[in-house]
């Protein structure tokens, strides 16, 4: 009988070091005034392009780097750590924008919008959500029909990440098709009918990209569909798992940015005459922020692995994200206290860090849909359809 091995290779070792490295010297210290002003980080996101973090997952054959999505998680935690807005940027990328065009796309499709995609250049975003559709695929209001071998799109879609930057070159829309069909049409920046609306103002990772995108008799030809005709409600679910995976790196980074925030301020500062870290009820609060990131580590760690071995890991995604979506808020608060009024400045990170919790419990599926998807592999009974 064989052990289990919770050692990680020498290159996924090295890999994570060059990006925390990165996230240390490129990150970091501009961290703070694109969370202020709100703004893009485009030059680190140009840097992460030339360090091929965009392609790490994809073959070398697309100007990838022939990684495992374990690694590229590993990265995101490390990118999350000093920044999480930063490490969703690059998150979405890769799992909403080109993972789907690298899983259903054609040759041509690929050659023409991957490639770009995994050097950085060219950043594609998921249009799923809507005012009345998230998590439920079915809810989207969207349509496209064929006239003239072209789509003709009408619809709206909400909080789209990575739309509307210098970088935004293409949307990958979801749309009834007719026939009770959905399916995923690619839809180039640019294209007559086709808005980006004003950029979100958001509570939380605010240095991401988020916009409302608009449709009106949108047109694009018949070969911009992305995989099958009817297929898109199995390519979104397939892309949902990925990116549920992501999103747990993105919340253990997030805490443990929190916990060495905590730990330092626990060294540093006194109270009463005495060192903070003195005090049982702060350290105790420190060591279960320890406890919660070793545990939401493990928890995506294991829904990775198994992706990456073509094993079934959708129910293991939910878990991962439904827990370290929701340590995330209760760390990050217990952190904001814990540094007293400094905890309750803009420009703290253990204030912007509470901040940026609170979104985790929202992307990608609320904590609601994530444990109904549980609920459901446990072969309960659903009132769903």
């Amino acid at each position: 009988m064989t052990g289990l091995d919770f050692d990680l290779t020498e290159e996924q070792r090295e890999f994570r070091d060059a990006v925390r490295e990165f996230a240390e010297e490129a990150v970091a210290p501009v961290a703070e005034e694109h969370d202020r002003t709100e703004t893009f980080p485009l030059e680190v996101v140009r840097r992460m392009g030339d360090l091929g973090l965009f392609g790490l997952p994809f073959p070398e054959r697309y100007g990838g780097l022939d990684g495992d999505f374990v690694t590229f998680c590993l990265c995101l935690e490390e990118l999350a750590r000093v920044d999480p807005s930063v490490a969703i940027t690059l998150g979405a990328a890769v799992v909403l924008g080109a993972n789907p065009v690298f899983r259903f796309g054609t040759e041509e499709q690929k050659d023409r919008w991957l490639i770009p995609m995994c050097r950085g250049k060219v950043l594609g975003s998921f249009g799923l959500t809507e005012a009345g559709a998230g998590s439920d695929a079915h809810g989207v209001r969207t349509t496209a029909r064929l006239e003239d071998d072209e789509w003709v799109i009408d619809g709206t879609k909400a909080f789209v990440t990575n739309s509307g930057t210098p970088l935004s070159e293409v949307c990958l829309v979801a749309a009834w098709t007719g026939g009770g069909e959905i399916s995923v049409i690619l839809v180039p920046g640019g294209t007559s009918g086709f808005t980006v609306g004003p950029a979100h103002s958001k509570v939380g990772w605010r240095a991401r990209d988020t916009h409302e995108l608009v449709f009106e008799g949108c047109r694009v030809p018949e070969g911009n569909l992305l995989g099958e005709r009817g297929g898109g409600h199995r390519e979104l679910l397939e892309t949902l798992d990925d990116w549920r995976i992501a999103l747990a790196a993105v919340g253990v980074g997030l805490v443990r940015g929190c916990l060495e925030e905590s730990v330092k301020h626990a060294r540093e500062s006194e109270i009463f005459g005495r060192p903070s870290g003195e005090l049982d009820a702060l350290r105790f609060e420190v060591a279960d922020m320890k406890v919660a990131v070793e545990t939401a580590r493990l928890a995506y760690l294991k829904a990775a692995w198994l992706r990456d071995r073509g094993r079934p890991y959708g129910t293991e995604a939910a878990i991962a994200k439904v827990y370290a979506s929701e340590i995330a808020p209760s760390c990050t608060r217990s952190a904001a206290q814990m540094h007293g009024g400094h905890g309750s400045i803009q420009g703290s990170p253990a204030a912007r860090f509470y901040r940026d919790a609170e979104m985790l419990e929202i992307e990608g599926g609320t904590s609601e849909t994530q444990r109904l998807f549980i609920a459901r592999d446990l072969g309960l009974p659903s009132a769903e359809p």
